[in-house]
């Protein structure tokens, strides 16, 4: 998509996962999502950084998404950010730190969005293999138009990850990624 990048990369993917949430979920969905998001951090927080990472350390990620989610309407999300214990330092500039989050990427999402003659689309392969993933891909489709046809598959990688092959132009789901997602939900429900 030829989109500028200041900083690190996986760090802006953060922050557009942070604005897309807010902007295309439902209030209690989007919360549930954001919580499950910021609570996959914390797990990962517990070990060992790896600062050589192309991440920042997940504890940061953590508090980041937090801060973005609650930063997005800090009068109705009082709660989660209290609940995830979100220190009132910190808090206080949520607001200003999700509003430049926003006018960074608006620009961007609003040329997506408003593009004439680009008839391109994510094309799930194995759709039955991923439902759910499939209804996310059409609602990102009907979101935002894109310069080409992009695939979207599931396969085996070895490791829980997700990628993005430029010159494939597609993006691949790992396998593994979504039984880690599920390991990590069972230890999230037990503690």
């Amino acid at each position: 998509m030829n989109v500028p990048i200041f900083g690190q990369e996986e760090d802006a993917a953060d922050s557009l996962s942070i604005l897309l949430i807010d902007a295309l979920y439902e209030s209690d969905d989007a919360q549930v999502i954001a919580y499950d998001s910021a609570s996959l951090f914390w797990a990962e927080a517990q070990n060992e950084p790896a600062f050589w990472d192309t991440h920042g350390p997940d504890e940061q990620r953590y508090f980041n998404t937090v801060c973005l989610f609650y930063g997005a309407d800090p009068d109705r999300r009082e709660e989660f950010a209290q609940d995830l214990e979100l220190p009132e330092e910190r808090a206080e500039g949520c607001e200003d730190e999700f509003e430049l989050a926003a006018d960074s990427w608006h620009a961007v999402l609003d040329d997506m969005s408003a593009r004439a003659g680009f008839t391109g689309q994510l094309v799930p392969s194995g759709e039955a293999e991923m439902p759910m993933m499939a209804q996310e891909i059409k609602a990102l489709n009907a979101e935002f138009k894109w310069p080409r046809d992009i695939a979207v598959k599931i396969e085996g990688c070895g490791e829980a990850n997700a990628f993005y092959d430029l010159d494939g132009q597609s993006i691949t789901m790992c396998r593994e990624l979504v039984g880690w997602l599920d390991d990590v939900a069972t230890q999230l429900g037990a503690n």
